[in-house]
């Protein structure tokens, strides 16, 4: 594949990204909330809790760190998974047939297909965070073209190993609790987002 070709399909990528993950699910979270849905309100909650590993992945290509590379595949895989697992909300959210319910119900299956079709396509660069020095090649610095255009915007004055930094807690807090949901939670109370 042409540099040319890749560097497009990548910001196509981002720009898919912010629609699906942040504009729509922000509109959605308002729109469930002011018309009071419960299931939908505590279903984006929880993707958004999931997803805020998408932020963190920006905030550590910033600096160029290898492990970016593998936070956004693992965001891409853990984003479903987030918005399917719960029986109990699934329940509710098929029983709705208002517009409020079709809607989410389409972004949701809009967003697992971009999903999965982004994780595929991040998962052929995947070697940019395990080889030596590969993270300097052309392929691989393409993908942090959108974040340094960010932190040029955003971040002017900051430095990109500060912001890495910050990326960096925010990761391990991330994986503290991701450990305590997988080893604690979900063995009491299952696919059960109420826990009841």
């Amino acid at each position: 594949m042409s540099l040319e070709l890749l560097r497009s399909l990548v910001w196509m990528d981002y720009r898919l990204a912010v629609l699906f993950t942040v504009i729509i699910p922000l509109i959605l979270l308002l729109w469930s909330t002011v018309k009071n849905v419960p299931a939908i309100t505590q279903l984006l909650i929880i993707y958004w809790r999931v997803a805020s590993l998408l932020a963190i992945t920006v905030y550590l290509m910033m600096p160029q760190w290898p492990v970016a590379y593998v936070t956004g595949f693992m965001a891409l895989v853990l984003i479903p998974i987030s918005l399917w697992f719960w029986v109990d909300l699934n329940e509710e959210i098929s029983d709705r047939q208002d517009l409020i319910g079709q809607v989410f119900s389409s972004w949701r299956w809009a967003i697992t297909l971009y999903c999965t079709l982004a994780a595929i396509g991040q998962a052929f660069y995947l070697p940019c965070a395990f080889v030596a020095g590969a993270v300097q090649t052309p392929s691989c610095q393409v993908w942090l073209e959108p974040p340094l255009m960010f932190k040029d915007i955003f971040h002017a004055q900051a430095r990109a190993g500060t912001l890495g930094f910050f990326a960096a807690v925010a990761l391990v807090i991330y994986m503290l609790y991701l450990s305590y949901f997988v080893f604690v939670r979900l063995p009491k109370q299952g696919r059960s987002a109420t826990g009841l």
